[in-house]
């Protein structure tokens, strides 16, 4: 899988306040990549420097490979602030001047109307349209000259649950049709049920990265390994928790009524711990590699702190 944007060790500095520290990580093609932290964690000032509004203190960053310039950059979609839309003139209308603006895509304009469900509320004033309509009409404007990279600043700030749903729904379409997405945000939900990947950020400082997967298997040993919980029963469970702790690798081992449940670093294999119960004579019943939810994750890995 090809790498869209590539950044390597981003920093950035107000004064004396450091906004970023050394940040870097890949973001792969057709994916949609989150970059998620508290607030004031330095997710805007990530995006802010990729797309050149702003310059970083140090690093640098690749996309596609190449440095950035005028000539990639338009050829991302971006939403990096709320577009100034008319508020007197209709959807398709504001979508003409930002076509102008743009010096292409209006072409597009209908496609795009469609791809966002706008298409009946074209001819509407924007003054008309909900809070989650003007933001689909501003992801519409993003797509306009159908780029292939779509960058997004908490696409979903200030919705309520009904426009978030759209707003996640159409993320979801688009990634489907072949657009890699980046976007920053703080709400996990929102991440959890859309990203395929995340880069948790706090205090300017990459805490990890990785698919949205990955993360939910496990947590992180003092020593930075993945630690994996994995739930095991069999029919005699005495038998199972003496072979069990037998096995070298184990971190900790807890009996239940139902079961045992080991945690183990992430090379330890479920086929592994599998194969060494059958060969002890233990035939396994069950073997579930538990998951985590993304806040717990996000807790464990940065506190429960604003970084503001």
């Amino acid at each position: 899988m090809s790498t869209v944007l590539s950044v390597k060790g981003l920093s950035k500095s107000y004064g004396h306040v450091r906004a970023l520290n050394g940040v870097s990580f890949d973001v792969p093609q057709g994916s949609v990549f989150g970059i998620l932290g508290p607030n004031g964690s330095g997710k805007t000032t990530l995006l802010g420097i990729v797309m050149d509004v702003l310059k970083a203190s140090g690093g640098e960053f690749l996309w596609m490979g190449k440095p950035g310039s005028e000539i990639l950059r338009r050829q991302i979609g971006t939403l990096l602030e709320t577009p100034n839309f008319y508020h007197y003139l209709s959807g398709q209308a504001n979508l003409k001047i930002a076509a102008a603006i743009k010096q292409k895509g209006k072409e597009d304009i209908p496609a795009v109307l469609e791809k966002v469900n706008l298409t009946q509320r074209k001819d509407s004033k924007f003054s008309t349209y909900s809070l989650g309509m003007k933001q689909r009409l501003a992801i519409a404007s993003t797509l306009l000259g159908n780029p292939d990279i779509l960058v997004f600043d908490e696409p979903t700030n200030g919705l309520d649950p009904a426009g978030i749903a759209e707003i996640r729904q159409l993320i979801k379409n688009l990634n489907h049709h072949g657009k890699t997405i980046i976007m920053a945000s703080h709400i996990l939900d929102e991440v959890e049920k859309v990203c395929t990947h995340v880069a948790i950020i706090q205090k300017g400082v990459l805490k990890t990265t990785g698919t949205v997967s990955e993360l939910l298997s496990g947590s992180t040993s003092a020593s930075g390994a993945t630690i994996v919980e994995i739930e095991l029963a069999a029919e005699n469970l005495s038998l199972l928790e003496d072979v069990l702790r037998k096995m070298n690798g184990l971190t900790e081992i807890n009996r239940s009524e139902s079961g045992v449940s080991i945690l183990c670093e992430e090379n330890i294999s479920p086929a592994a711990i599998n194969k060494y119960c059958f060969e002890q004579g233990v035939i396994l019943n069950q073997l579930i590699i538990k998951r985590k939810s993304l806040e717990k994750r996000f807790l464990e890995i940065t506190g429960n702190q604003s970084d503001r």
